[in-house]
Parts: C-alpha cells; structure tokens; sequence
C-alpha cells in the first residue's frame, strides 16, 4: 500500500461574497436597502420599517423625510409575496400620515394597492391594503381615485371576507366612498345591501356601527331603500331597536328606519307587522337624547307624506312628540318641534296641540338656544297657518312678547318664524290690537333691513297683516318704516316684492301715508314694476291703484279716469295728459313757474284764504286781483254774495294773514296789481280811489316775499272765491232735488251757464276760450288757473267743474279724459224699462251728461267710440 497524501483544500471562488449579517441602529440605512436587489435584505428591510412606523407619527414622517416612499411604492408589486406583503403592511400604517397620502395621490399607486385586494392574496395583504385605502378615502381626492380605479367592487366582496379586520376597513373604505353620490349609485348597481346587512350580525360593534353608518347614508337614496325593504332590512333593525343589549346601536339604527319612512310602502309594511308602534313607543319611553332625537327625525321625514301623517295620528304620534318636548336635552326638543311642523298639516294633529304642544312651544321659545327658538317657531307658524284657534291659543299662551323679542335673533330662520306667527295671529283684530301694543312696527325695522329675502318677505307680510289702522301706521312711518319699505319694492326676489307691495297698498290706505309713499319714490317703482311683464303682480298693481287714489292728480294726469268713488277734494289740479314714467310736478313748483305757452293747470280749491271770512264778498267788496305771491283781504257774506250772484276775484295766500308785516314785494307784481286794479275795479269818486290806493298798499306791505322770510313759511294752494260760490249754490238749490236724474240735469245746466253758456257745434271754433284763458294766465301770472276763474270753457274745462261740484254734494260720476282736449263724465242711473235677468232690480247704465251743446240732456251709452263721436 502506498503512502496517504494529505488532499489540499480549494480556495473559494474569487467572484463570490463572503455572507455578511448587519445590524443597523439607522433608519436611514435600513432605507438605502430598500434599493436592494436581494429578496431576503428587501423583506427584511420591510419588516423593520414597518416596526418602526408602528411607533408613531413622527417615525412616519421621519420615513418621508428619508425618501422611503417611493421606493416602497415599487415594492407593491414585487416579485416576491414576502416582499409584497411586507411593503403593503407598511402603506396600511403610513397612509394614515397626511403628508404621506398627499405624495402617494401624486405618485399614483393607487392601482398598485387595490390589486392587492384580488382573491389570491393572502389574508394579512388584504387587511393592510384595505387598511391603507380606508386612510385614502378620508379625503376627497383619495375617494375619487379609488372609485377611478375600480376600488369599489373587490372592496365589497371583501365585506364577505372570514377576517373581521378586512370587514372592518372595507365597511370603513365603503362608508367613506358613499358620500359621495356617484359612489352611491355605483354601489347599488353592485348589489352590496346583503353583504351590508350581514355585518349587522357581526360580534363586533365596530363593524356593527360603521354598517349601520354606511347603510344611513344610503338609503338617503330611493332605490337603496327598496333594496333595503326587499332584503327584509327593516326586520333586522327593529330587532336591534328592541335589543336592550345592543343600545350603542339604537342611534345609528333609528336614523337608517328614519330614512325608509319616506316611503309610503315601507311604512305600510312597518305599520303592518306592529314595528311602527314598537317604534313610538320606543322613542316615548327611552331617556337617552340622541335616540329622542333620531326618533323624532325619522317621524319627521316620514309626517311630509300625507298618508304617513294619517298613520302617525292614528297611532297617536303627537302624545309621544309633545312628550319629547319636555326633553332635557336640546337636540331632542329640537326634531320634535320639526317633527310638529311636519305633523301639522293634518288638521286633526293641529287640533290635537291646540291644548297640548302650543304651550310647551311658546315656553320654548323663552330658551338660551337659539336652534330651540328658531324650531319652536317653526312649529307654531305651521300650526298657527290658517288656524285662528291656535292663533289664539298661542296668544294666551303668552307668545306674543318672546315672538317679538324673536325678530331681533341673528338667526334669520328664526326671525322668519316668528313674523310668520305673528302675521297669523294678527288676522284677528283683538290679537292684533296686543301685538301692537308690544312696539312692533319697532321690532320689525331690523328684519325690514336684514340681507335674507325670507326675513325680508316675512317682515314686510307682518308689516301688511299689523298696519291695519291709523296709529299703527303712524308709529310705522315715525319708526322709519316706510324707506325700507320702498327698498324692497327693487328686490329682485319675487316673493319678496309681491308682500313689499302688499304692505304699501295697505299702508297706502291713508292719505298722508300714500303722499309720504309717492315722495319717496314708490309711485315711480310700482309704474315700472306694472310695466314689466315678468316682475308685475296682483299686489304691485293694487299697490299702486292705492297710491294713485290718493294722489288723485296723478291718476287722473296718466290714466285719463276718475271713478265715482275718486272723489275730486281741495288742492286737486289736471295739468293734462303725462306719459307713463313722467314726473308729474308738484302744485307748489307749477305755481311758482311763470306763465307759458304750455296747456293751463286746472285748480279746484273750495278752501278761502284765511285773509276771507266763511262768506264771499259781494261786488262792492271786491279787492284788486293779484299774482300768486298777494293775499287781499275781504269781509262780505257768504250768502248776500250768493244770493247777488256775484263772482269774486282770486287770492292766494302765502302764509297766515295774521303775521307780521314783511318787506313790500317786488315791483313787478305791485305794478301788475296796480295794473288789474285800473282795468277791472270800478269807476268810483277821486276821494274813493285815493282811499282803496292807500289800502292796497297797507296790503302789499302785508304780505312777506316770496323769498326769505316767506321760505319758513306754510304754503297755501292760490284760493278761488268763485268756485266757493259754485259750491255755497249747488248745496243750497241742487243737493235738495230728491231725483238724481233731475240733480244730475240740473247740475249740468248750472255748469254750462258758468261756463259760458250753451254753445253749437257750429259756432264752437268762434267760442274764443283760448283767448280767455291765456288773459288769465296772463293776469294771474301763472299757468295755474283756479277753476272758477274760467267763464269761457269747453270739455274738458266743463267736465271737470261738473265731477268737482257733484263730488261736493254726493252725486256719483266719473270723468273720462278724451282725445283733442275732450272730456265728459258718466253716470249710472236705474231703467225701469230694463229689468234683470231674473225679472229683479233694474240694472243700472251708463250714460254721457252733456254740459255743452244740450246742457243737462243724457246719452245712454252702448258703444263709447260711436256714442262719443255722435255726442262730441
């Protein structure tokens, strides 16, 4: 045998790395293996991170920080499970960072993560994924890409996943998803009400609660609700409503049932298997607010379909509601009070908390909370809606003062309520009469001036329903009432300028108001709100016809009509026909203007100036006529110059005439006093005239400047004797006449005698009336001619004399403008020959007074345009 020799040993591959174990104490270098190529160092690397983000939030960001993201990113989808998964579990607890969800919405991973919740992962990838989505979903621009990429459908079968934490970051992923509606819809089309209603069998009240949560925002949908319905969900819930062990639940239970409420077959279907009444008499007997509250909003939703209204009161739901009134907690009293409002539309509840509910609500409204208030007041305008009883009851209740103290919140829903309760009660006099008593017009100039149409709309309602007599629109006007009121007239809200309207109309009803009104601007808005197609209303025109009727002038200027019950007084003028949006001057302004080639302005003033006694002088009395800046004085009786037939000359007075002399008056109207004195006084002896000289001008001295002193001073429209005479006469011979045909004749004949006399068509062009009138306004002045000054009238002079005297004495008649300066009047009178349909009272007719070519004779009127142009 030959001698062993001792075999060498290889030398390993040069090209091969020693096996090397590291231990790193820096994140920054467990981060840089990230980069590995290696499975092993990859896997490893991973489950520290993940360690060491479990730790806490400034560990997460640390890791952004060091740029461990990104390169984790790319792991998602490695080769490698262990990799895989590692990489995953860390996405799950660093997607909770804000910083970090921001940078994974850039770098788009989403895809990544939601393929890791396909079937074949293992359950501890589906967990995490789901984890980090359910982090994702927070906000909003995580939900849209997870929904983008398809995140939903794998999200929902992993609802039916043997892991309760893949359960419950897939409801909690699901839950935050569906606030968004396109979600919703989606997740109807994938059937996920079952696997929904199977999480509420679940051992974990977690899981329990974030499915309830999830099914409360679904079925704010109809079709989830069926799906709901048709699934048997509605058994479910009660089961769990009832389940005294199960209480955390009850809240979240009632407000899912709240929702299916709203449809009639699902309350039908409660109702019928006794779950409605188990349901009321839970809400009535648990203490715990929020299930009270839950409770009362899902009667709430349920009470705004009639047929539920009627359930609800057969089941005697307002015996439970007023029993959650007197909850302890706010949020109960509040869904009760809604729950109120909705359950007053049938009328048999609005009678049933006429005596219990009213008084609970009216204490209420007393509350520190102003969300209290607010639905306590909704709940009593509802109830108080077309219901004088409960107007009443709310009243005695003492509502009105906390009402009123109401219209002063800074929440406008609140201040709304409360002027719609207010308006109810003030339907009845006596409750409107204490309303206002309390200082309302007051307490109405806040929400008058508030931003929010509906308070606006509300107060201006209130202001119409409470400004029903003369104090209480006097009080509105000194509180500043008016100006807002105006301002709501330009409101583009269409609610909001129909009840602006009403309250002018109704505050219109005085004069002093209607002028206040028409100073202010509301005449021209209302003319151009009719004018508008779009924004004019019933309210807006009667509005303004108010208006009009009190501003007589005006009307009859744009319309060209008086009615008989337009009643022509003192200080009316017709300046002719303006154009709609035409300012029509006041009398003032036109009596300071000199005379022009313009139409004369046709006064009526039966009031003497104070410089007259009650009576006309007679001829021997007669002063000197003057312009519109003189007063002269006379002291004859009223009855010895009508009995004289006498016609005295005008006057006008600018202040009282027991002032104290001012500085004599300009040359020019002295001089033409002087003038009218020589032409139109008569002849007397040298001594006479030299003593009417001196007392002419004692007189001018008399009377203050139309300057100056005279600015301070009340203003007074130019008096007119003559027509102080019409009227003396026409009381004393006309007004007795019991026949109203004869009166009417009679008159007509007295007009045209003043005016000239009775004139033929053929010699009316030879009349000479424009001559008459232009030396009147040459002798007054002024364009503005008292009414009886004018002996040489036609038409529309006649027409008015007549409206004027019968309107003294009571006879009805209208005045109608006509074209080329026509106008008549018209009056009804009774044809015996003519019964009515029945064979009752004659039916009156209209006919046309002449006052010109047959003085006193009457044309009955069938068609105005032939009618007219055969009588004119």
């Amino acid at each position: 045998m030959g001698k062993k020799i001792k075999k060498e040993v290889e030398p390993p591959p040069k090209d091969v790395f020693d096996p090397l174990t590291i231990e790193s104490k820096k994140a920054a270098t467990v981060v840089l293996m990230l980069n590995s190529p290696e499975e092993e160092i990859l896997a490893k690397a991973c489950e520290a991170i993940y360690k060491f983000a479990l730790k806490g939030e400034e560990n997460k960001a640390t890791l952004l920080e060091l740029g461990a993201v990104e390169p984790l990113t790319k792991l998602l989808t490695h080769e490698d499970k262990i990799v895989r998964r590692n990489a995953t579990m860390i996405f799950g607890i660093l997607a909770s960072n804000n910083d970090v969800k921001k940078l994974l919405r850039e770098l788009d991973v989403m895809n990544s993560v939601i393929a890791q919740l396909s079937p074949e992962e293992e359950v501890v990838i589906h967990e995490f994924a789901s984890l980090c989505l359910a982090n994702m979903s927070v906000e909003y621009t995580g939900k849209v890409q997870i929904f983008e990429h398809g995140g939903l459908e794998p999200l929902i079968r992993l609802l039916s996943s043997p892991d309760p934490d893949v359960k419950k970051n897939s409801i909690e992923c699901i839950y935050n998803l569906v606030q968004d509606f396109q979600c919703r819809t989606a997740l109807q089309e994938l059937n996920a009400i079952p696997p929904m209603l199977e999480l509420l069998k679940s051992e974990y009240p977690i899981i329990q609660l974030l499915a309830l949560k999830t099914l409360n925002v679904i079925t704010n949908d109809k079709e989830s609700r069926i799906m709901l319905r048709e699934n048997q969900g509605l058994d479910q819930l009660i089961k769990i409503i009832e389940a005294k062990e199960l209480n955390d639940l009850h809240v979240e239970a009632l407000a899912v049932v709240a929702n299916c409420f709203e449809d009639m077959e699902t309350m039908t279907l409660i109702q019928q298997s006794g779950g409605l009444k188990k349901f009321l008499s839970f809400a009535e007997n648990s203490t715990i607010p929020d299930i009270q509250k839950n409770a009362a909003k899902a009667i709430t939703k349920a009470a705004y379909e009639p047929e539920n209204r009627k359930l609800f009161h057969e089941l005697e739901v307002e015996k439970c509601l007023v029993t959650l009134l007197g909850s302890e907690s706010d949020g109960p009293k509040i869904a009760a009070s809604q729950a109120i409002s909705a359950m007053s539309e049938n009328s048999s509840s609005k009678d049933f908390f006429n005596t219990q509910g009213i008084p609970q609500l009216v204490q209420l409204l007393r509350s520190d909370n102003e969300e209290v208030r607010e639905a306590a007041a909704l709940a009593l305008a509802n109830l108080t809606t077309c219901n004088p009883v409960n107007a009443n009851a709310a009243a005695e209740a003492d509502g009105i003062d906390p009402l009123i103290s109401i219209l002063s919140s800074k929440r406008d829903g609140a201040v709304a309520n409360a002027a719609t309760v207010l308006t109810n009660m003030a339907m009845q006099e006596p409750l409107r009469t204490s309303i206002q008593s309390h200082d309302i017009m007051h307490a109405l100039m806040g929400p008058l001036h508030s931003d929010n149409p509906v308070v606006q709309s509300k107060a201006a309602l209130t202001v119409a329903a409470t400004a029903c007599d003369v104090e209480a629109r006097a009080e509105l006007k000194n509180c500043g009432g008016l100006e807002p009121l105006v301002e709501l007239l330009y409101s583009k809200n269409d609610e909001v300028r129909r009840h602006a309207s009403w309250a002018v109309m109704v505050c219109a009803g005085d004069e002093l108001m209607a002028v206040e009104f028409c100073r202010l601007g509301a005449l021209d808005i209302l003319e151009e709100i009719n004018l508008s197609v779009r924004r004019k209303n019933k309210f807006s025109e009667a509005a303004y016809n108010k208006l009009l009727n009190n501003n007589l002038s005006l009307k009859y200027s744009q319309i060209g009509y008086l009615s008989s019950s337009n009643i022509i007084s003192d200080g009316f003028y017709d300046y002719g026909r303006i154009n709609p949006g035409t300012k029509l001057l006041p009398l003032k302004e036109l009596c300071f203007q000199e005379p022009s080639d313009q139409r004369a302005v046709l006064l009526i003033n039966s009031k003497a100036s104070d410089n007259f006694s009650s009576s006309p002088p007679s001829m021997d009395d007669k002063s000197s006529e003057m312009g519109y800046g003189r007063s002269i004085s006379s002291s004859s009786s009223l009855r010895r110059a009508s009995k004289e037939k006498t016609n005295f000359r005008f006057s006008a007075g600018f202040g009282s005439p027991t002032e104290e002399k001012a500085e004599p008056a300009s040359g020019r109207n002295t001089a033409a006093s002087r003038s009218a004195a020589k032409e139109k006084g008569p002849r007397k002896g040298r001594g006479k005239k030299e003593e009417e000289k001196l007392k002419e001008e004692e007189e001018i001295l008399a009377v203050p400047k139309l300057t100056g002193e005279s600015s301070d001073k009340e203003w007074f429209p130019p008096s007119d004797p003559d027509f102080c005479v019409y009227v003396y006469e026409v009381t004393k011979s006309i007004l007795p006449i019991t026949n109203i045909k004869e009166q009417i004749e009679a008159l007509a004949k007295y007009v045209a005698e003043k005016m000239g006399g009775k004139i033929s068509k053929e010699k009316l062009p030879d009349f000479g009336w424009e001559l008459h009138i232009s030396e009147l306004k040459f002798q007054l002045k002024s364009n503005v001619i008292p009414i009886g000054y004018i002996k040489k009238g036609i038409f529309y002079h006649r027409a008015l004399l007549f409206k004027a005297l019968a309107d003294k004495i009571g006879l009805g008649c209208s005045l109608v403008r006509g074209e080329y300066g026509r106008a008549w009047n018209e009056v009804k009178l009774q044809n015996e020959s003519r019964k009515g349909a029945t064979g009752g009272l004659p039916q009156p007719e209209v006919y046309i007074v002449d006052v010109m070519f047959h003085p006193g004779s009457l044309l009955r009127l069938q068609s105005r345009e032939a009618d007219l142009y055969r009588f004119l």
